[in-house]
Order: structure tokens, then C-alpha cells, then sequence
């Protein structure tokens, strides 16, 4: 075999639209149930709306889940894996997991199941779940959390002993696809017990029932042929058959809810949605016999394995009628994986083995998370012809502002079973990770929601459905630019046109963001960040004590980096249109200086001229009493950091060929030195050739870094923390007599004061983690030697910003990096992963990480953004 690399080959037929290699994929949601989407409620209490308990036995309206499956990419036609030990009370046709309101953490999915590989075009897949072979502990796994407080840990299934005596399944779910049309599924399964054990397995097959909501569509059907397959029909899709190796027997029934277990009112038929527990776990096979067309099918392997014995079932899912053979089958599955060997072997050369396997899972879970993910706010508050009409209340509840809103595209989702749903910020870092394996399908995600289907009219991005009106921190300019830079340093190409499209979507948001601004014409900002205003001395749930408004440090940092990321795209534009983008260029860094203004005018509420310690680069939250008062709130976390990520190189030359442009930058950079700014930085250096805009000057880096790189501070063994370790001691204000205190919580959160779900103070999150990296390299790039910082405080050791940007980055690898124990701190002290060759090289993503040990928190598949560290 040659090393030609023929997985590049399909993504440049793919994005010239030669040949269709998205249209099938890992589509299936792994949790559909418990969303905003599916709830009709008048509450809006999604999780008890449509719970885990009614998704064996009712249709859903918005999408389809299911394990380790598979989907068309309008989600017509689904596959997935079902699974019975013989002894649960239903099949395993889903991950299981906790709601919010059942976890001490709020949600949590408590199965073990890894993403082992998966190529951008889907040609070769492969994941794996554990499935044990004692009856599986959903009521033990309730009771043990809902006995725990918020300062206990999350109970998991680990630790329920179900895997001690390796009593379990492995079951590894694979596919490969001979073309875009011919999907081979290769199902093996391991019996890990020194025992015979038997396993039921349902490779199953069916329509998402869409006729039952759009009475215009035509309902499709499979149907039972001669041998061992099924004929799919469908008006939209076309024409399919699934042949399979012989199975013990072959069950059809439709997907339609169970009426009458879910509503108790009568079914229209026996055969409904939940009809293949009924037969397995109780043996009633024979109403199936005559049964031979539904919408949904399963062939039924009855398996029983020795101890270590292992076994294979094969099925083939194609549009011209091919069947199961084994030479050729085999053939095809060693042919995708050396393809897909060779794609991945090209983008880890200069990494260890282990590096590489640790890229290579993080790059599979992002191919396994994506999902189609359908959404049309409109008719879900008016309700289906025919159907549920909702309840009234809904319109003046959730997402009722955002009616244009019609979702129904192939996204990657921050976790498939934990955050199922889109959100704009995880997006927009997904694309940074997506963007070294397949940039075409990265820019498409970061386009996605400025579309008019998803943009509001007043240029607001929507958040995620629990709430499209929350705000994130505004990235995708600064994404758009990075893209374009790497595809310009290893392609050659100036994508102009990628360029112009994204700044002419985001200039309406901008101007969205300036009119969040606190209404006093300062450059300042009020309203914190989903997520990052938990790190806050206030409980965000409730007023400020005395009432009272809060200026916040991070929202103000981040527009202005936005005018930065802004000003540059515009500077690129205007090389090849002057006249259009010069004026635009001039603009964002007028908006850029009049924000930096603002903030250099209230950093003199903690600046003291007399020590210049004070002035370390953070910047810190801002109370304005009703009395007047400006009362800072001087706390070291993530949210002051914030001033970093506000920094941009311009060759002079560039800024030079826009002759407006650059006297007025000449006019700032005067100005600016003449009033000793504080936060607004700008700085030619004419012997490099270069342009600084950066809120931070070379004084306040260097003194930022003693916080930064100190362990005693913000430096864990995995990363910089979200709050500084200092806070152990709680740090405590007294506002209009009420003391309010922030602590220092390196794991999980103790309370459920900011949700509880999530951490944000003290752990290590790495998409800040990443913008900071990014942060000290651009600044690295300016200074060089100029400013020199201990790497870490105390070591004796120092070195430049480009220096520090590499020390974080070895830094955020600890969590994944096996130790000489073998031991994985990601892992935490579950040391089967270390000990076990069937877990060994199995790697979890986690959401956050522990501040001081690297554990991971929160969800368990978040690849969407913990990925980024493929790009470290």
C-alpha cells in the first residue's frame, strides 16, 4: 500500500461537491430525551417533561438518539445498537444518565463508552461501550447521588462495582463505507468474564417519524425480503437495503408512541415504538412472525460467549442492493483504517506514540459529536397540524424572542449526552479543534450562526436553547482570522472571500455588543458571560445587596479584543479593496481605543501611582452603589485575565499601504504615550517592522506573569486555574451589610449557588487556557527577549512570552500524559484505567479539570472544546 493519502483526497471531493461523503455519519444525538426541544410543558421543566422512562416507548418530535448510531444527513433513516444482558429490566438501546435535578452535580451520564476513531468524511468509525453483565444499577446509581451533598463527589458507575470481576461486554461499534452509499457495520463483541455469558443484540434500523408531524409527508417503510435483508423505501431518501448475517429471529414494528403506557389511551396497533422490550425480555416473538413491514427493524443475535471469547456480527446498509461478503467486507475495513492511519499518522509525525493516541481520540470524539440538530422555534410554539397544541404560557417563555430561528444542520455538539444542544461559544472553540483536520467543515460551523436563520435581526448571536438571549464571550472574529492565517501559511490561499463573509455578519454584532455597553458613554461594559459570571462575589440568582449595578472586567476586555480582531480583517480586506475596508479598518480601532479608554479610567480606582505592583494587568469588577460609590472588587480568576486575550500584530508595511489607516494609528501611538496609558497599548517597532495593539504593556505582563506562573496562584500541575489558589482562604466583601465571599474550589462545586453543574472557580478550563496560550505568543512574537518571566515563580528558571506560551501548553498535556505509574491524572483515582489492558490507552475528555490534581469534571465526552488540545 502506498502512503497516498486518500482521506484528503475524499474532503477535497467533498467540499467541491463532487461526491457526498457527509451524508452519512454519526448523526444520532446520545441523548434526545430531557431537552428544550422535546418539551412542551408549561413550566418549561424539560427534564420532567419528556424523561428518561418514556424514551424507550415515545416518539420524538425534534431528532433521534441512540448507541453508537448512525444517520442520513436530514436524519430520515437511523441505525443504532441494542443491547439485553439477560437480566435489566429493558434493551440498552441508550446511554443512561442522571437529570439535573437527580445528580448532586446536576446531570451526569453514568455508562462507560469511549470514541476510538473517526475520520472527517466518516469512512472508517469506531467506538466502544462497556456493557456489564449484572443487571445494569440505574435505581442504585439514583439513590447513591441523591444521598450526596454538593461537597460529595458524583457517584459513577465505576464505582458501584459492576466491572470488578470484568463481568462485561465489550462491544466495539464500527463502519466503514465502501462509497458514500455503502455502509458496512461491524459489530464485535468480548466476553471480559472467565465465564460463559450470554448477550442479546439488536442492530436496529428505522424512520424518524416525521409523518406523523408534517401530515404532507408520505409515510416510508422497511420491509422484510427473501434472505436476509430489508428493503427501505422512502420518497425523499430513495431506495436501501440492509442485509445482515443470520439472525436467531428478525422483529418490525413502527416508531409511534406507546399510548397507552405513556398517556394510558389506546394504541392504534400492538406495534409501537418500545414493542422489541416486550419481545426479548420476555420471549413473545411469535406477534412478529407475520409482521414483515414497519418503520422500525431489528435482526436479534442471541450470543453466548465463553470467557474470553469474542465474536462478530456483519450488516450492510446500501443503496444498490449489495450484501454481506465477507472477503470483500473485510477487505473494505483494513483498507479505510490504513487510510485513515496514514491522515492521522501525516498530522502527528513529530509526536510520541502516545501524544499521537491522544490526538487521535480527541479528533475521533469530535467526529462522533456531531449531531443533527433541528429546531424551528415557531413551530414549536405553535404546535403541529393535528397535533398537541402547547400551552399559552409558552409564549412569553423561553425562546419566545426568537422566532426566525429554524435550525436543522449537522453541528458539533459540546457533548452528546451531557450539553446535546448547540452553544455558541463551544462552537465557535470546536472549529479551532475541527480546523487542523478538516478547515472546509470548521469555517461551515463558525458561519452557522450568523446565518439569518440564526442571527437576530439586531446582530445578537443566540447562546444555546435553555436560553438564546445568555451571553457568550465574542470569538468568532478572532477564530475567522486565525483560520485564515493557517490556511494562508499552509496552503498559500487567501481565502478573502471566507473573510469578507464573516466580517460582513459580524459587523451587526458588533454593533449589538456596543449597545450592551453600561449607558454612561464610558467604553465600559455591564452583564457577564454564561459561565465566567460565576466567578463572582454575588450570587447572580438575586440582587446586588443595596441594589446597585456591576461594570465587569472580563465583558469590557472582550469587546475590545473584538475591535482588534475586527480592525485586522478589516486591514486584510482593504489590501484589495481600500476604498470599502479602509473607513471599516479606521472604525474598529476607534472603537477599540474609546474601550481601552474606558477601562484605563476605572483601573484608577486600584491602581495606586505610588506602588507600581498595583498595576499587574488585571483588571477587576467594578460596584456602583445607588450612593454613587465605585467600589472595585479586586479578585485573581479568569475573568481579569481576560485583558490578555486583547492583543494584535500589523506588519507596519501592511498598515503603511492604508495611508488614512496609519496616521491615525501615528496619531493613537502619540497620544497614548504622551497620557501614559495604562490599559491601551499601541507600539511600533521600527526595527521589526511591527505594530503592537494590546490592552497590556511589556511592565504589566511582566508583573502579571508572578501571578500567572506561580503555583501558589493561578499555576495548577494542568493549567492555569479559573481563581487563584490564594483563596483558600475565602476572600469576603461587606456590601450594604451582607458578606459576600468567593473560595477557592478546586473540583467540583460545593454549592449550588451558580448552578452546581459546573465549576468555574478554581478549575482548569481549556479553551481560556488556549486564548491565553495564543495571548503570550502574539505578545512573544512582538517583545521577544524584551520581557522575561520565572517559568514557574520560584523555579530560578525564565524565559520569554514565547517561552511561556510552550510551558502552558506542556502544562495543559499533564492531564492526558500517562505518569511512570501508568496512570493518567485526567482518570483520577480510578486506577483500572492504569491496570486493566482492556482500559489502558481508553481517554476521557473531561469538560474542566481539577485545579490541583488534574481530575476530570463535569461531562466526560466534551471533546467539542477540550480537544483544543490537539492544537498545543
Amino acid at each position: 500500500m502506498t502512503n497516498e493519502n486518500v482521506e484528503k483526497h475524499r474532503l477535497s471531493r467533498q467540499w467541491s461537491n463532487q461526491e457526498n461523503w457527509y451524508k452519512w455519519g454519526p448523526y444520532l444525538s446520545e441523548r434526545q430525551w430531557g431537552t428544550v426541544r422535546e418539551d412542551y410543558s408549561k413550566n418549561g421543566d424539560a427534564w420532567q417533561s419528556f424523561p428518561h422512562e418514556h424514551a424507550r416507548m415515545r416518539t420524538y418530535r425534534w431528532g433521534e438518539d441512540g448507541l453508537g448510531g448512525i444517520s442520513d444527513q436530514t436524519q430520515t433513516l437511523c441505525f443504532a445498537v441494542a443491547l439485553w444482558n439477560g437480566k435489566d429490566p429493558i434493551l440498552k438501546e441508550r446511554l443512561f444518565g442522571l437529570t439535573n435535578p437527580e445528580g448532586n452535580h446536576g446531570e451526569d451520564v453514568k455508562e462507560l463508552y469511549y470514541y476510538l476513531d473517526n475520520t472527517p468524511t466518516h469512512s472508517s468509525m469506531e467506538m466502544l461501550y462497556k456493557y456489564p453483565q449484572n443487571e445494569f444499577p440505574y435505581a442504585y446509581l439514583r439513590e447513591q447521588n441523591a444521598n450526596r451533598g454538593a461537597a460529595d463527589r458524583e457517584f459513577e458507575l465505576l464505582d458501584t462495582g459492576i466491572f470488578n470481576n470484568k463481568e462485561y461486554f465489550d462491544v466495539n461499534i464500527s463502519y466503514a463505507k465502501k462509497n458514500v452509499d455503502d455502509i458496512l457495520i461491524k459489530l464485535t463483541i468480548h466476553n471480559r468474564a472467565d465465564h460463559p455469558a450470554t448477550l442479546h443484540v439488536l442492530p436496529t434500523l428505522w424512520f424518524r417519524n416525521r409523518w406523523r408531524f408534517y401530515p404532507e409527508t408520505s409515510k416510508p417503510a422497511i420491509k422484510r425480503l427473501a434472505g436476509n435483508r430489508v428493503e427501505i423505501t422512502d420518497e425523499n431518501l430513495g431506495s436501501y437495503t440492509l442485509s445482515f448475517q443470520t439472525p436467531d429471529a428478525v422483529l418490525m414494528t413502527d416508531n409511534e408512541t406507546n399510548s397507552e403506557r405513556v398517556f394510558g389511551q389506546p394504541n392504534e396497533s400492538v406495534f409501537v415504538k418500545d414493542a422489541f422490550h416486550d419481545a426479548v425480555i420476555s420471549g413473545q416473538y411469535a406477534p412478529f412472525d407475520q409482521h414483515l413491514e414497519g418503520t422500525k427493524c431489528a435482526p436479534v443475535y442471541k450470543l453466548n460467549l465463553q470467557g474470553g471469547e469474542s465474536t462478530q456480527i456483519r450488516l450492510r446498509l446500501s443503496s444498490n442492493g449489495e450484501v454481506v461478503q465477507d472477503d470483500e467486507f473485510d477487505s473494505i475495513f483494513i483498507q479505510r483504517k490504513q487510510e485513515a492511519d496514514i491522515f492521522y499518522g501525516q498530522l502527528t509525525e513529530a509526536d510520541t506514540p502516545d501524544d499521537a493516541l491522544i490526538k487521535r481520540q480527541a479528533w475521533a470524539g469530535l467526529m462522533w459529536s456531531k449531531q443533527y440538530y433541528h429546531y424551528d422555534v415557531h413551530r414549536w410554539l405553535t404546535g403541529d397540524p393535528g397535533g398537541q397544541v402547547p400551552p399559552n404560557e409558552r409564549w412569553q417563555g423561553r425562546n419566545s424572542d426568537w422566532q426566525h430561528l429554524n435550525a436543522k444542520h449537522i453541528m458539533i455538539m459540546p457533548d452528546k449526552w451531557e450539553y446535546p444542544w448547540f452553544a455558541a461559544w463551544d462552537q465557535a472553540f470546536q472549529s479551532i479543534a475541527v480546523e487542523s483536520i478538516d478547515l472546509e467543515f470548521a469555517k461551515q460551523q463558525l458561519y452557522l450562526h450568523t446565518d439569518p436563520r440564526y442571527q437576530a435581526s439586531d446582530g445578537r448571536l443566540p447562546a444555546y436553547e435553555w436560553n438564546f438571549s445568555d451571553n457568550n464571550p465574542p470569538l468568532r472574529a478572532a477564530i475567522a482570522w486565525v483560520f485564515y492565517q493557517q490556511e494562508l501559511e499552509f496552503t498559500g490561499k487567501r481565502d478573502y472571500k471566507f473573510l469578507s463573509v464573516m466580517f460582513e455578519r459580524l459587523q451587526a454584532n458588533f454593533e449589538w455588543w456596543l449597545s450592551q455597553a453600561n449607558g454612561k458613554q464610558d467604553g465600559l461594559f455591564q452583564g457577564g458571560f454564561l459561565g465566567l459570571d460565576n466567578i463572582s462575589l454575588f450570587d447572580r440568582s438575586h440582587a446586588i445587596p443595596g441594589g446597585g449595578t456591576l461594570d465587569q472586567a472580563d465583558a469590557t476586555a472582550w469587546v475590545a479584543a473584538y475591535s482588534l480582531s475586527m480592525m485586522r480583517i478589516a486591514v486584510e480586506l482593504a489590501q484589495n479593496d481600500p476604498e470599502t475596508f479602509q473607513p471599516l479598518s479606521c472604525y474598529y480601532l476607534d472603537q477599540y481605543i474609546r474601550i481601552s479608554a474606558g477601562l484605563q479610567d476605572i483601573a484608577r480606582l486600584w491602581i495606586d501611582d505610588n506602588d507600581p505592583e498595583s498595576n499587574n494587568g488585571f483588571a477587576y469588577d467594578v460596584l456602583h452603589t445607588p450612593e454613587g460609590e465605585m467600589i472595585p472588587i479586586p479578585i485573581r480568576s479568569l475573568v481579569g485575565l481576560a485583558n490578555l486575550f486583547a492583543v494584535m500584530n500589523i506588519d507596519t508595511a501592511t498598515a503603511r499601504a492604508l495611508p488614512t489607516f496609519y496616521e491615525k494609528i501615528q496619531y493613537y501611538l502619540h497620544k497614548e504615550k504622551s497620557e501614559n496609558a495604562c490599559y491601551c497599548v499601541i507600539d511600533e517597532d521600527q526595527h521589526k517592522e511591527s505594530i503592537l495593539f494590546a490592552l497590556l504593556s511589556a511592565e504589566q505582563l511582566q508583573r502579571l506573569g508572578k501571578f500567572l506562573f506561580s503555583e501558589d496562584e493561578l499555576l495548577a500541575p494542568g493549567g492555569i486555574r479559573s481563581l487563584s489558589k490564594v483563596y483558600t482562604d475565602p476572600f469576603s466583601m461587606e456590601i450594604a451589610g451582607t458578606v459576600n465571599s468567593i473560595q477557592y474550589t478546586p473540583a467540583e462545586s460545593d454549592n449550588d449557588m451558580f448552578g452546581g453543574n459546573s465549576n468555574w472557580r478554581g478549575p482548569v478550563w481549556y479553551p481560556f487556557n488556549f486564548f491565553i496560550v495564543r495571548a503570550l505568543k502574539e505578545f512573544g512574537n512582538y517583545y521577544q527577549d524584551q520581557v522575561k518571566i520565572e517559568l514557574p515563580v520560584g523555579s530560578g528558571k525564565t524565559g520569554n512570552l514565547t517561552d511561556a506560551a510552550a510551558f502552558l501548553s506542556d502544562r495543559l498535556w499533564h492531564a492526558f500524559r500517562p505518569d511512570q505509574n501508568g496512570e493518567r491524572p485526567c482518570h483520577g483515582e480510578d486506577k483500572i484505567y492504569a491496570t486493566d489492558p482492556h482500559f489502558k490507552d481508553l481517554i476521557l475528555f473531561y469538560e474542566h479539570f481539577d485545579g490541583d490534581h488534574s481530575r476530570g469534571l463535569g461531562a466526560s465526552h466534551q471533546t467539542g472544546w477540550t480537544a483544543l488540545i490537539t492544537r498545543l
